[in-house]
């Protein structure tokens, strides 16, 4: 599965508040938010989204317009879902086609509910593909589409339990050891094995705070085969336990 396929999994609205609005004027807009503009245009720092297009606001910004809009806000849940949102901009409008303006007028009209929910997540995740195929944008969210990083990328993100090392990695790229360490780090930020350490502590706090399995287990899904070395990798990347992650992380989740 693709890094970006696979951190779109963790959007999804409950409850998301999905309401009409007639925007008329100065608006700060929550993030993580969607409005699908039925009518009129609504500008925020550069974009205008006009009717039949899709802003969605990743903070808190003001919007400027006039408009009818269906809007829904979502919370960021765990750590995966984090780190989506910390590479996204702060507005992103994805252009709609012909029909989407008439389309958007007609979500919610029955009331909130799990349909509009469900309305909006597809919403929500054509117009996140749709800014990831035209923009790309920065850090390893750009990097997928580089042909030596993005399938180390796609390799850590599809079997973060194996025993990953440079070596290893590089022959997923058809790469020297030190031409990836160096396109990766240039491209990414950071070391290939610094971001798969940050990966599987994403993905163990979220496990830790949405099932009952004990450390070990989890120790093992993502690729430490004892709790011990788990647990200080663990404490290194969140600054606290696995243990203490039970409540933490399930707070947040």
């Amino acid at each position: 599965m693709k890094p970006f396929d696979e951190l779109l999994r963790g959007v999804r609205a409950d409850g998301a508040g999905v309401r009409r609005t007639e925007i008329d004027g100065a608006r700060v807009l929550p993030g993580l938010t969607l409005y699908a503009v039925a009518s009129g245009e609504l500008s925020v720092r550069g974009e205008t989204a006009r009717a039949g297009d899709i802003l969605v606001v990743q903070e808190s910004v003001a919007a400027r317009g006039r408009a009818s809009v269906v809007s829904g806000t979502y919370e960021v849940k765990g750590a995966v879902a984090r780190r989506l949102t910390a590479v996204l901009p702060d507005a992103l409008v994805a252009p709609g086609q012909d029909g989407c303006a008439e389309f958007y007028a007609t979500i919610g009209m029955e009331g909130p509910g799990v349909v509009a929910d469900r309305l909006l997540d597809w919403l929500m995740v054509c117009a996140l593909k749709e800014w990831f195929d035209r923009e790309h944008g920065d850090g390893w969210l750009g990097a997928q589409a580089d042909v030596v990083v993005g399938p180390v990328l796609e390799a850590m993100h599809a079997s973060p339990e194996r025993p990953w090392t440079l070596a290893l990695l590089a022959k997923e790229a058809g790469v020297a050891r030190t031409t990836l360490a160096s396109r990766f780090a240039k491209l990414v930020g950071v070391p290939p094995l610094t971001y798969l350490t940050e990966w599987r502590m994403a993905l163990a706090a979220d496990l830790l705070a949405e099932s009952s399995a004990t450390v070990a287990s989890v120790a093992r899904k993502v690729g430490y085969a004892d709790a011990f070395g788990f647990s200080a990798a663990f404490k290194r990347v969140h600054g606290f336990s696995p243990s203490e992650c039970r409540s933490r992380c399930a707070a947040s989740a």
